[in-house]
């Protein structure tokens, strides 16, 4: 058993505008059902939890997609708060050892073979795995607008979703990280902060998740294509 975990109960303010990312359209849909259809598409996944804000009134009344039951609950202030509270409010037949897919509501563009693989490799390993893509751009660290070093990026990757863990693990360690009052911004740190060194799986580049405006226009083209 397979269940998916959404944390959109926020306000995508760097975006900017008076609707949150995970409504905006692209393809004549929300980023939201684009992001919970392609997981609810794999046949492996039973159902998807969101957490929502208490104040959310652009929820479309979902109960269910692609024949799945999609479930709600009230997120909190950080996406490790709601993701904290979708795990807690799985159906009681999601236990410790059910693998959970958390994935970016403003993440629309999964690929089905990047869930396969991610899947595989988190059933396989007691730490998980979570999608991404080596750097490639050169870095630079900046100061006063100047550039004053270039960053080696050799073993550094960008950190995507789906992230794929253990739900009693994964509940765990956000527990234990809100409990040291640390914010995590990923679920793979806080299984870090725990002693777990999860797997790394390359994913598709295209994967992106919508922050900018500039991000919105090419979700449309890449959903489009």
């Amino acid at each position: 058993m397979i269940w998916a975990v959404l944390p959109a109960a926020g306000r995508g303010q760097r975006f900017g505008g008076p609707i949150p990312k995970q409504y905006l359209h692209a393809a004549g849909k929300p980023l939201i059902e684009h992001a919970l259809a392609a997981l609810l598409a794999h046949p492996r996944v039973s159902g998807a939890m969101v957490a929502l804000s208490a104040d959310d009134a652009l929820w479309p009344g979902w109960s269910e997609l692609l024949g799945k039951p999609v479930l709600r609950c009230i997120g909190g202030g950080e996406r490790a708060d709601s993701v904290l509270a979708g795990l807690r409010a799985l159906p009681g037949h999601a236990g410790d050892d059910t693998l959970v897919l958390v994935h970016d509501a403003a993440r629309p563009n999964l690929r089905r073979a990047d869930l396969d693989a991610l899947i595989a490799a988190a059933e396989g390993d007691p730490a998980g795995a979570i999608l991404g893509a080596p750097l490639r751009d050169t870095l630079k660290r900046a100061g006063a607008g100047r550039i004053l070093a270039t960053e080696p990026r050799d073993g550094l990757w960008r950190a995507f979703t789906p992230q794929a863990f253990r739900r009693g693990a994964l509940t765990a360690a956000l527990a234990e990280a809100a409990a040291a009052g640390v914010v995590v911004t990923d679920e793979a740190s806080a299984m870090e902060r725990i002693g777990l060194r999860p797997r790394l799986v390359e994913g598709r580049e295209d994967n992106l998740k919508v922050t900018t405006p500039a991000d919105l226009a090419l979700a449309e083209y890449l959903l489009g294509a």
